[in-house]
């Protein structure tokens, strides 16, 4: 569990660096597998069976149907890349690292000695990346990358404080994903094809 904990929050960092959009949604893609793997290795250790049909259910929404909603969408934008970050990669990377240093700082002050420490900081500071990158962040496709960031950071939370969420809340959060990247999917492609770009800067120039 440790190791995939190094490796959500590996493939985070990595994220704040990235400006080509394929390659954020195949991050997301990896960081989907390894919250699905966490979800079966709690299953193994504690023999309920709800844990093994939640790892299913990450793996055929989130490792399946989001990417390859993604990976279309990306597909049609042919090669744009995010040009215009509110901050630059470098100070993206500072500033997530920031974030993880407070959140393991949070959990050390409210939570002294608790058994998962390193997975509670983990999912605080993968929520907290995750709204990071949808904060300064301007191509639509990586905001929506930011958004299921911060659902697996909040997925992870569930799995460490409570050892998984009942089944009929996770599906509940499933849906709700589905419907939000279907919704932000359709309006980056109107985006695209409206301003010639999926930079959400643009959507300025609807107000009145």
């Amino acid at each position: 569990m440790n190791l995939l904990i190094i490796l959500l929050m590996t493939t985070a960092f990595f994220l704040t660096r990235v400006t080509n959009m394929r390659t954020a949604v195949g991050i997301f893609l990896a960081q989907s597998v390894m919250i699905a793997l966490a979800s079966i290795i709690i299953g193994f250790e504690t023999g309920e069976v709800h844990y093994y049909l939640a790892g299913l259910l990450t793996v055929v929404i989130k490792v399946a149907f989001i990417p390859y909603i993604l990976f279309k969408i990306v597909k049609r934008l042919k090669n744009e890349r995010e040009t215009n970050s509110l901050l630059s990669p470098n100070l993206s990377s500072l500033a997530a690292a920031g974030t993880t240093v407070l959140a393991y700082g949070f959990i050390d002050q409210a939570l002294p000695g608790v058994i998962s420490r390193d997975a509670l900081a983990a999912a605080i500071a993968l929520v907290l990346i995750g709204l990071q990158i949808i904060m300064i962040r301007r191509q639509a496709v990586l905001q929506i990358v930011g958004l299921n960031i911060m659902e697996n950071g909040l997925y992870l939370l569930g799995l460490s404080v409570t050892n998984g969420l009942p089944l009929i809340l996770e599906l509940g959060i499933f849906f709700d994903m589905l419907v939000a990247v279907a919704v932000l999917g359709i309006l980056t492609y109107r985006l695209k094809i409206s301003y010639a770009s999926t930079d959400t800067t643009l959507l300025r120039k609807l107000k009145g």
